[in-house]
């Protein structure tokens, strides 16, 4: 197994067992990580936001399959479920990641998923009638970055 499969599968490990600073430790400290609702989150905001979700997860599974990488590039395929803190409703939440690596760690991260999917499972009625909007995903940005700028002004970080 390439040294870089075994980091992506080191930092889906760390995630199931809810362990954010693991997975932190893959990361690389420029890091940028994107995905449907974190568009662009550098270094430590990115491990911060591991660490945010991880502590507001309830009922948090993941599994992962489909991990591969070289030198350079990897992929795997993860399956989040978890009840959504907000409105208490069940998501299944079907990702694939690519990854960029540098110096063995991980110097890129990008999630994709379905937003209108997570967003009727998540948000039920108005997620399944609005969901699709880019008014209403562009919502869910703005809610999640202040989430996460919350998160982080409570611990100390700007």
């Amino acid at each position: 197994m390439h040294p870089n499969a075994k980091l992506i599968e080191t930092f889906y490990a760390a995630m199931q067992a809810g362990d954010a600073e693991a997975m932190a430790a893959c990361y690389a400290g420029n890091v940028h990580f994107s995905d449907p609702v974190f568009t662009s989150l550098h270094g430590d905001q990115a491990a911060d936001m591991w660490c945010m979700l991880l502590s507001r997860a309830k009922d948090f599974e993941v599994r992962f399959d489909g991990v591969a990488a070289d030198e350079r590039s990897g992929s795997a395929h993860w399956v989040a479920r978890y009840t959504f803190s907000q409105t208490g409703r069940s998501v299944v939440n079907d990702i694939h990641a690519r990854f960029d690596f540098a110096g063995g760690k991980i110097v890129r991260h990008a999630d994709r998923f379905d937003l209108w999917r997570w967003a009727r499972q998540a948000l039920g009625a108005k997620g399944l009638l609005l969901g699709w909007a880019p008014p209403v995903q562009q919502a869910i940005r703005k809610q999640a970055a202040a989430g996460l700028a919350a998160f982080r002004a409570k611990a100390g970080r700007p």
